[in-house]
């Protein structure tokens, strides 16, 4: 007997809540109560205990029976895919990204949108929704439908709030910024990523291959290579 679903509902209700309700309602009042620091460290320590209670919570809940299957080829090659994608994204996202912690956006409506911020300016957002959606497909089970779950309404949510609390902040430099910028990834721009395509490659490949010693199971090309020794 396993853990009960119920426990990692709860689990991801706190790591999801916690991360919207520090972010936005409770930072203000909890930054000029106890200084920037003491909050900084206090976020990443709620961030850090939700998370492990979320992962301990998921490995102790039974997988479950899948709704469809998650190891046959055409959601195993649409999960790689995706995987990918989302590598090229967060990676990308690293540079030059106005919604990052400390970036200055003070004359960002001066500023046209280059590289991944013509596809999306959330990049590093829709890379963990892209992620969750990948491991929906290859694993809809139960316990993977609220931990993913999870994980895309934080991401899409979290966005979403990012620009309202942003705007709110920087008034014309956010709004301007929006209007030059799709929330939605427009995939068709995906050539705008250039060089990030290529620096994605081994990330991939080893984030891929590190799942069989880390889950027992293969993903990517590495599945094709150890299929039936699973």
């Amino acid at each position: 007997m396993g853990m009960p679903i119920a426990w990692l509902v709860l689990a991801t209700v706190a790591f999801v809540g916690s991360h919207f309700l520090l972010s936005h309602p409770l930072r203000g009042p909890l930054v000029k109560a106890v200084g920037l620091k003491a909050f900084q460290t206090l976020y990443s320590l709620v961030a850090i205990v939700t998370l492990v209670w979320m992962v301990l919570s998921f490995d102790a809940v039974p997988d479950g029976p899948m709704l469809w299957d998650g190891h046959a080829a055409v959601p195993w090659v649409a999960a790689s895919v995706l995987t990918f994608v989302a590598i090229a994204l967060l990676l990308a996202s690293f540079t030059g990204n106005p919604a990052l912690p400390g970036a200055r956006i003070a004359g960002l409506s001066a500023i046209l949108p280059r590289g991944v911020y013509k596809i999306t300016r959330h990049p590093m957002m829709f890379a963990f929704a892209l992620w969750a959606l990948a491991h929906i497909l290859v694993a809809p089970t139960p316990r993977s439908f609220v931990l993913t779950g999870g994980i895309l309404v934080l991401a899409l949510g979290g966005a979403h709030m990012q620009d309202r609390k942003k705007e709110k902040l920087h008034g014309r430099d956010w709004r301007s910024w929006l209007k030059r910028t799709n929330y939605w990834p427009d995939l068709r721009k995906a050539n705008e990523l250039g060089w990030y395509w290529g620096l994605a490659v081994l990330p991939w490949l080893f984030i891929t291959w590190l799942h069989l010693p880390a889950a027992g199971i293969p993903a990517g090309i590495w599945r094709a290579i150890f299929v039936g020794n699973y």
